[in-house]
C-alpha cells in the first residue's frame, strides 16, 4: 500500500509548499461544508512527497459473499468489525453469552481502525477513564496473550505529555495525583530532566513534562485478530463481507418497539440484541432502525517520517499546547494533532474500505510547525508517507454508549472522537455488563446516549458546532469551570432575558441555558458561533462572555471568587432567588402509579396528597440513577399545567435539568420491564422553577403568596397550590442549600410576573439573584449530594450516606433493594467522606486521598465554603487491607489531600462542617 512517486521531501518543504499556495477566497468556505471532501476517497495524490498508503485495488471483498454462512438466530449482533466490535464480541463471549455474532461488511478493521494511531494513554482528567484505559492495557497487554498464545502489538514505551506554560503543568500535576490513587505510574520531570530522557526534544520552552513509563502503543490489526480469535474460542462468530440492510423491529403488546433481527445482503438473523458499533457508519445503520446518533465525519491525518537516528525506544509524545502528536514508530515517527479547521466528510460512501483521502497540506501545516519546534532534527527528516482517514467525533468528544431511548434492544457503542482502541477493552467490557445485566458496572452515564435531550440528538446544526468545537479543543487544557461556545442557546426559560439584562453568565446543561453566577458590568449574551474564525468565519471581536468565561482558565480562585462568595453569604445571611427552570419536570399518573412509585423510589412515598420526598432511584446492583423530590398529588376537578387529570395516583417528580432525560428514560425502562400501568408526562417546557432561600425567604414571600407560611400551615417538605401575584403556582418548601426557602413551580407564561414580585418584595430585604456556581458551594458546605459528581450509578446510598433515604425496615420491595441489604450486611467497602482543609486552596475534584501515609481514595468533588471559609472535599476512601470501612476507621485516621502534587493536612468529617443539626432548613436562626 506505498506509493513511489516524486522525489522524497522534508516536513519543512512540505511547509513551504503548503506556505506558498493561494489563500484561499474569502468568498469561499462560508462554513465547513464547502470544505468537505467531495469526491471521495482517491489513490492518487499530488503531495511534496515520495511514498503514500492508498486505497486497496481489486474487487471487493463483499462481492465474494460472506465469510460463513449465516446463523438464523443470535442472542446479540455486533454490527462493524473496528476495534469496539470486536472488544465488545470478546468481552460476551468472556461473560458466557453464547451464540453472539459479529457482522464486518468488508473485512476487519477496514473503516477506521485499520489506520488509526493506536496510542494509549493511562492518564486523563476522569477517574472513570482511568479505569476504562486501565482495563484495555490489561487485556491487550496480558490477557489477551495469555488466553490466546498470540502476540497483539503491544509496545510499552512510556508517554510524554510537554507543558509549555504553567496551566498545563498544574493540568498534568493534576492527572499525576489522580494516578496515585489508581497505582499509575508517573512523573513530572523538569526541562533537563526531560532532555536526559528524550535528547532529540527541544526543552528550551518547556515548563516541565509528565512522563507515565507504562503507556504504549496498539496495533490494530494484532489487537482485534486476537481479541476475534480468543471470541471465536468462546463460541462467538465473525462474519465477514456481509453488509447490512435493516433492523427488524417488532411492537409489543404495550406498544414498545423492540429489535426483532438483522437483515443482511445475504439473508437475516433473528434477534433480539442489536450494538451499534459501525464507527463513521453509525449513523447509517441507525437510521435503519429510526435511532438518532448524533455524530460527524471529520478527515483526521497524519503523516509517517522516514528514518530518525537515535529516536528507537523514545516515548510516545504528546505537545498539547502545539495540539500535535508523535507516535514511535519503529525507527521513524507518525506525527498529527487536531486543528481548528478540520475538514468533514459530508456524505458517507458505503463503499469505503481500507480507503484514504488526500492530505490537505494548508490544513496539516500547523501540525508540522509544532513538530519540527519540539523534535528539530524533522525539519530535515523525510516524509515516507501520508494517512488522511475518517474518525466519528460526537458533540461532547464522549463516545455514545448504551440502550437507544428510540428502540429496546438496539446498543451503541460509536462515536469514539478517534480513541477507540484505547477506550475500547473498557467500554467494550461495560458494553456487555450493559446488554446482560441492564447497566454496566462503572458509572458510564458521560457515554450514555441518554445524557442527551431528544431536542438535541437530530439537530444537525447543534451536532455540527458542537463535534466541531470538540474537536478543535481537544488538546486544550479542562478547566473546572469552562463552558462551550458551540450549540448554545438551544433550551432557554422564561426568565433567560430578564436575567440577562441583570448580568447574569450563563451556563449550558445538555442544550439548557442556566445562570451560573452574575456580575455588575452589564449582559454578556452568548453569541452565535464563529467557528474560532475558520472557514471564512470572521471571529468575534470584544466578545464579553468569552472574555468572562476566559477569566476563568485557571487551576487558582477564579477572578470571579468574590462574585460568588456575594451570592453565597448573602443567601446564608439575608436571601437569594434562583432561577431553576431547567429542572426536569415529570408527572406520574395512572392506575399503577402508585406500585410504580413504590417500585422506583427507596424512600415512603405512601403519604398523604400534598407531601414531598426527598429520594433516590436505584438499579437492580444497588447504585444510585438518580436523587430527586416526588411531590404525592390530590386528583383535582380539572387538568392544568400544575394538576394534571388522572384516574388512580398521581406524583409530581423534579429531577437536576442536567440529568432529566437520563431519568426520564430509566423511569420509562421500568415502567416498559415491569407493564405498569401509567403515564410519565414531560412538563419540562411548560413549567418555570423560582427558588427563594434564605432567612428572610419566609418574609419576602408572606408578600407575593396568598397562603400561611408559618412553620403550622406551611411545614417542611410539603407543597400546595397558591397564588402568587395573581398567578397560580405550586409552591414546596424545600432547601438544595440548607437554608429556610421555597420553590415556585410555575407556568411558564407566568414566571416573568411572578420573578418580578419577588424581586420587588425582596428589595428591602436584600434579595439578591444567584447562579449555580452559588448553588455548588452551599450545597457542598450543607453536604447536599450532586448526582453524577458524589453520587452516581455506581455507589450505593449506603456508600454516600444517604440510608436514611432507603425504607429498608418496610416490607415493600424496591428496585435494588437486594443489592443493598446484600451490601449492608457484609458491610461496606468504601464510604463517602467530607473533608476541610484549613490551607486557603482551591480544589476542583481528582485529589488523591491520603490516611496515614496511603492512598485511600480521590476526591469526586469540593469547592470553597465561604461560610465556614474553608475547601470543602468529598471522596470516597477504601481500607488498603480490602476490609469494610467503619466510622471508626473513618474517625482513626490521619488525613492529606494532594493537590498538583502538594499535599494539604485535612479533616474529616461525619457530618456536614455546616449546621450539622438540620436547624436553618426549619427556619431556627
Amino acid at each position: 500500500m506505498l506509493r513511489p512517486g516524486v522525489p522524497m521531501a522534508s516536513l519543512s518543504r512540505a511547509l513551504r509548499v503548503a506556505a506558498a499556495r493561494p489563500c484561499q477566497s474569502p468568498t469561499r468556505g462560508l462554513g465547513p461544508r464547502n470544505l468537505s471532501s467531495a469526491a471521495g476517497p482517491t489513490a492518487e495524490k499530488s503531495v511534496p512527497y515520495q511514498r503514500t498508503l492508498k486505497e486497496g485495488q481489486g474487487t471487493s471483498a463483499v462481492a465474494q459473499g460472506p465469510s460463513r454462512p449465516l446463523p438464523s438466530t443470535a442472542n446479540v449482533v455486533v454490527i462493524g468489525g473496528g476495534s469496539l466490535g470486536c472488544q465488545t464480541l470478546y468481552h460476551l463471549a468472556k461473560l458466557g453469552v453464547s451464540g453472539a455474532v459479529l457482522l464486518e461488511r468488508e473485512q476487519l478493521t477496514s473503516g477506521t481502525t485499520w489506520h488509526t494511531a493506536g496510542l494509549l494513554w493511562q492518564l486523563r482528567p476522569s477517574d472513570v477513564e482511568v479505569e476504562l484505559l486501565a482495563h484495555t492495557r490489561r487485556v491487550v497487554s496480558q490477557e489477551l496473550e495469555q488466553e490466546t498464545g498470540l502476540h497483539t502489538g503491544w509496545i510499552q514505551n512510556g508517554g510524554l505529555f510537554i507543558a509549555s506554560n504553567r496551566q498545563r503543568l498544574d493540568e498534568y500535576k493534576r492527572l499525576m495525583s489522580l494516578g496515585k490513587a489508581y497505582g499509575v505510574e508517573s512523573h513530572v520531570l523538569s526541562p533537563a530532566e526531560t532532555k536526559t530522557l528524550y535528547p532529540l526534544l527541544n526543552v528550551d520552552d518547556l515548563y516541565g513534562t509528565l512522563y507515565v513509563p507504562h503507556d504504549g502503543t496498539m496495533d490494530p490489526a494484532g489487537t482485534c485478530t486476537t481479541l476475534t480469535r480468543a471470541a471465536a474460542a468462546r463460541g462467538a462468530q465473525v462474519i465477514e463481507n456481509c453488509p447490512v440492510t435493516g433492523i427488524r423491529v417488532r411492537t409489543d403488546d404495550f406498544g414498545v418497539r423492540r429489535v426483532a433481527g438483522v437483515e443482511t445482503q445475504h439473508g437475516s438473523i433473528q434477534t433480539p440484541c442489536v450494538v451499534n458499533c459501525a464507527g463513521v457508519w453509525a449513523s447509517a445503520v441507525g437510521r435503519m432502525a429510526g435511532v438518532k446518533v448524533p455524530l460527524v465525519a471529520i478527515h483526521h491525518a497524519y503523516v509517517v517520517t522516514e528514518r530518525i537516528e537515535g529516536i528507537q525506544n523514545m516515548p510516545n509524545v504528546r505537545d498539547h499546547d502545539a495540539s500535535v502528536y508523535l507516535r514511535l514508530q519503529g525507527d521513524a515517527l507518525s506525527v498529527g494533532g487536531y486543528e481548528t479547521n478540520p475538514i468533514f466528510w459530508e456524505e458517507v460512501s458505503d463503499k469505503f474500505a481500507f480507503g484514504l483521502f488526500d492530505l490537505d497540506w494548508g490544513v496539516f501545516t500547523q501540525h508540522i510547525e509544532g513538530a519540527i519546534n519540539r523534535v528539530p532534527v524533522l525539519e530535515k527528516t523525510g516524509i515516507k508517507s501520508t494517512v488522511c482517514g475518517p474518525e466519528s467525533f460526537t458533540p461532547d468528544h464522549k463516545p455514545l454508549m448504551g440502550e437507544a431511548p428510540e428502540l429496546r434492544g438496539f446498543f451503541l457503542g460509536c462515536g469514539f472522537n478517534s480513541a477507540g482502541m484505547m477506550l475500547g477493552g473498557g467500554c467494550g467490557q461495560e458494553l456487555a455488563h450493559w446488554i446482560i445485566h441492564g447497566r454496566p458496572e462503572k458509572d458510564m452515564h458521560g457515554y450514555d446516549i441518554r445524557r442527551f435531550h431528544h431536542s438535541l440528538t437530530d439537530h444537525p446544526r447543534w451536532i455540527r458546532e458542537r463535534s466541531h468545537e470538540s474537536y478543535a479543543k481537544n488538546y486544550s487544557v479542562v478547566f473546572p469551570h469552562d463552558e462551550p461556545l458551540a450549540g448554545r442557546n438551544m433550551r432557554r426559560d422564561p426568565l433567560h432575558e430578564e436575567l440577562l439584562g441583570q448580568g447574569c453568565v450563563f451556563q449550558e446543561r445538555h442544550g439548557w441555558e442556566r445562570p451560573g453566577w452574575f456580575h455588575s458590568r452589564g449582559p454578556a449574551p452568548v453569541l452565535e458561533y464563529d467557528y474560532y474564525g475558520a472557514y471564512g468565519s470572521r471571529a468575534h471581536e470584544d466578545y464579553a462572555y468569552r472574555r468572562l468565561l476566559g477569566a476563568e482558565h485557571t487551576f487558582d480562585f477564579p477572578p470571579h471568587h468574590d462574585s460568588i462568595k456575594k451570592e453565597c453569604l448573602t443567601c446564608r445571611g439575608a436571601a437569594a432567588v434562583f432561577d431553576m427552570s431547567y429542572f426536569g419536570k415529570f408527572y406520574l399518573v395512572g392506575l399503577d402509579a402508585r406500585e410504580a412509585a413504590n417500585w422506583l423510589f427507596t424512600a415512603d412515598i405512601s403519604r398523604p396528597p400534598g407531601s414531598t420526598v426527598y429520594t433516590c432511584m436505584l438499579n437492580q446492583r444497588g447504585g444510585t440513577e438518580s436523587d430527586l423530590t416526588v411531590s404525592r398529588l390530590a386528583p383535582g376537578p380539572q387538568a392544568s399545567l400544575l394538576a394534571p387529570a388522572f384516574e388512580g395516583d398521581g406524583y409530581y417528580l423534579a429531577v437536576g435539568g442536567a440529568v432529566a432525560q437520563h431519568n426520564w428514560s430509566h423511569i420509562t425502562t421500568v415502567l416498559q420491564d415491569r407493564k405498569f400501568r401509567c403515564q410519565l408526562i414531560d412538563s419540562s417546557e411548560d413549567l418555570g422553577m423560582i427558588s427563594i432561600q434564605g432567612p428572610a425567604s419566609r418574609a419576602i414571600l408572606q408578600e407575593v403568596l396568598d397562603t400561611d407560611l408559618s412553620d403550622e400551615a406551611f411545614p417542611f417538605s410539603t407543597h400546595k397550590l397558591v397564588t402568587a401575584a395573581g398567578h397560580l403556582v405550586r409552591a414546596m418548601r424545600l432547601s438544595f442549600v440548607g437554608e429556610l426557602g421555597w420553590e415556585l413551580h410555575v407556568p411558564k407564561a407566568s414566571c416573568v410576573p411572578v420573578y418580578r414580585a419577588v424581586m420587588a418584595a425582596g428589595a428591602k430585604h436584600g434579595l439578591i439573584n444567584a447562579g449555580y456556581r452559588a448553588i455548588d458551594s452551599l450545597s457542598i458546605e450543607k453536604g447536599y449530594r450532586h448526582w453524577h459528581a458524589d453520587l452516581r450509578p455506581d455507589d450505593s446510598p449506603l456508600e454516600a450516606g444517604l440510608a436514611f433515604t432507603c425504607r429498608l425496615k418496610s416490607p415493600v420491595p424496591f428496585l435494588g433493594r437486594e443489592a443493598l441489604e446484600q451490601q449492608r450486611a457484609a458491610g461496606l467497602r468504601r464510604r463517602l467522606v467530607c473533608f476541610t482543609v484549613e490551607d486557603k486552596v482551591p480544589m476542583f475534584g481528582l485529589e488523591a486521598i491520603w490516611r496515614n501515609g496511603q492512598v485511600v481514595g480521590h476526591v469526586r468533588r469540593a469547592d470553597f465554603g465561604f461560610a465556614i471559609d474553608k475547601t470543602i472535599a468529598y471522596g470516597y476512601i477504601r481500607d488498603p487491607s480490602g476490609g469494610p470501612v467503619s466510622l471508626d476507621f473513618v474517625k482513626s485516621g490521619d488525613y492529606m489531600l494532594e493537590r498538583m502534587g502538594v499535599t494539604y493536612a485535612a479533616r474529616a468529617h461525619l457530618k456536614s462542617p455546616f449546621d450539622p443539626d438540620n436547624k436553618r432548613v426549619k427556619g431556627i436562626y
